[in-house]
């Protein structure tokens, strides 16, 4: 845990942003039926009721020192799409950075093997894996 309060306190510099990345998902639900309608001193009543339409998964990606941040949306949860997440950072938000400190939990499909579930191993750049460090809570810094 040190180490990320030591991370936050390093000085913001553009070839080694600090990304935090999380994720959530959350249950489409409807409702069965219409809530019954305001009277007087009562709130609408709903009806507990609801039918499952799925499930979404958000990755929140933020830059704490850039302002930056970005949600992106997936059908499922799986290392696959953690390792997109991670392309898309590399690639798109932060092209020019040296080498990117990535905060983020010990979820099972944080990880960088997951570049290679996702990747041929021709199609995973040397130069992207060099990007990353991941400071929490298991050290690991490749490259």
């Amino acid at each position: 845990m040190e180490g990320i309060l030591d991370l936050y306190e390093c000085p913001e510099d553009p070839r080694y942003p600090v990304v935090c990345v999380d994720e959530t998902s959350k249950q489409h639900l409807q409702k069965m039926r219409p809530p019954l309608p305001l009277r007087p001193g009562k709130p609408y009543r709903y009806d507990p009721e609801y039918k499952r339409n799925g499930v979404s998964n958000l990755f929140m990606i933020f830059a704490p020192f850039f302002g930056f941040r970005h949600v992106e949306v997936t059908d499922q949860r799986m290392s696959i799409d953690f390792a997109h997440i991670c392309r898309d950072i590399v690639e798109v938000h932060f092209p020019d950075a040296e080498k990117i400190l990535l905060v983020c939990d010990n979820l099972n499909t944080h990880k960088p093997g997951s570049l290679y579930k996702a990747f041929d191993t021709q199609e995973v750049p040397s130069g992207s894996l060099k990007s990353w460090s991941f400071p929490i809570p298991r050290s690991m810094a490749v490259g």
